[in-house]
């Protein structure tokens, strides 16, 4: 038995990814801990791994536009994280070192302590020439010489081996990426010796609840913006008209917390709405999902060959919306543009072409064949020696 302590961010997008794989960890007999706010211990302990608690001050509302200034709160949560459980893992050291890709404590004090640590990433990573194309740009902003200073300060302060920000931030030397390798732009350039693509850790799921299709629905269509972009009636009711009330179709609504239902207007017949819903047991039964391009859904997407309606909101989902349509499995719409007539119309294009079909089914077998949540588990193992 192993002991392995896993840092997470306080985002329920970054901890589902990896929720599954400290399941199995945890079933394989290892001593399994997280650093997480103890907003999210039902999720973590629900999987028999144990709480180390840690208040988070990411935001819970909009994030700065600023990308700079984006960074810096991760940064700066990562510092005080570190600050609330360095004394106790100092006292318990780890075996292996786990963390999402904010979850810096985690790597300062595997190279403290000499341990092995790897990165579970919930979305894609950097690429030969990233640091060029994308970082390069991007530490030219306005801020990034301060973030930049302060973040090395940091890292020599704690006593870090790696104290250049860049590198400390980038591929680490081990990483398991927890996405289809489809949905990894420039996947060509990509170390494969130091990242290993492992498909989506989903697991069964039956925690989260069941789902059964209705009698008589012909076409199943769900439409989740994921948890934290879901203030959006207008798309709601453009998606009400498009798809509610039609014969033998049968529309899954999530709305989130931020809409209420009254704001919906009449529910036709043949709609359930909700604030939560199981998305992963509905799409194992969908026919069609309008998402909002989300790693975790685009990702469910693919494993559940269910063509898709992106209408991206932030962050990774413009470039996750435009990966799935160049994949042929999705059609994009911003949302202003996003009117019942043209959902009705993407939906067409996408049901009705056999060669979506087949190209969702060819990549749903290859992201199966990535190996999941077992060859997840058993290369952590292999990094324990």
């Amino acid at each position: 038995m192993a002991h392995i302590v896993m840092v997470g961010v306080d985002a329920i997008s970054h901890t589902l990814p990896s929720l599954e794989i400290l399941r199995e960890l945890v079933g394989r007999g290892h001593r399994v801990r997280v650093v997480n706010d103890p907003e999210l211990r039902d999720l973590i302990e629900g999987t028999g791994a144990e709480l180390i608690p840690a208040t988070s001050t990411l935001p819970k509302g909009a994030w700065p536009e600023d990308p700079i200034g984006a960074m810096r709160i991760f940064f700066e949560d990562a510092a005080q994280v570190l600050d609330q459980v360095r004394a106790e893992l100092d006292r318990d050291p780890a075996d292996l070192y786990l963390a999402d890709i904010g979850g810096y404590a985690a790597r300062v004090m595997a190279e403290l302590q000499r341990r092995p640590f790897v990165q579970l990433s919930p979305t894609f990573v950097a690429w030969e020439g990233y640091a060029e194309e994308v970082g390069a740009p991007m530490m030219a902003l306005p801020g990034a010489d301060a973030y930049r200073a302060d973040f090395r300060a940091w890292l020599e302060r704690e006593g870090a081996t790696t104290t250049d920000p860049d590198d400390f931030a980038g591929v680490p030397p081990r990483a398991l990426a927890l996405v289809p390798e489809a949905m990894q732009p420039n996947a060509d350039r990509v170390d494969h010796d130091r990242v290993t693509f492992v498909g989506p850790c989903t697991g069964d799921r039956t925690d989260q609840g069941s789902w059964e299709r209705p009698e008589g629905a012909d076409r199943v269509v769900l439409v989740s913006l994921g948890s934290s972009y879901t203030d959006q009636p207008e798309l709601y009711r453009q998606c009400l008209s498009a798809f509610g009330g039609r014969d033998g179709w049968h529309l899954v609504l999530q709305i989130g917390r931020h809409v209420d239902e009254d704001a919906l207007g009449e529910i036709p017949d043949g709609v359930e709405v909700h604030r939560w819903v199981p998305q992963l047991a509905i799409l194992r039964q969908a026919d069609l999902f309008v998402t909002h391009a989300g790693m975790g859904g685009s990702s469910e997407g693919l494993l559940t060959a269910t063509p898709m309606i992106a209408v991206p909101q932030d962050v990774d989902q413009l470039v996750n919306a435009d990966t799935l349509v160049g994949l042929g499995v999705a059609r994009r719409i911003e949302t202003a543009d996003a009117t019942a007539e043209r959902l009705v119309a993407a939906a067409s294009a996408l049901l009705d072409d056999p060669e979506v079909a087949a190209r969702l089914a060819e990549l749903a077998h290859q992201a199966r064949a990535e190996g999941g949540t077992v060859r997840a588990a058993d290369l952590l193992e292999a990094e324990l020696g």
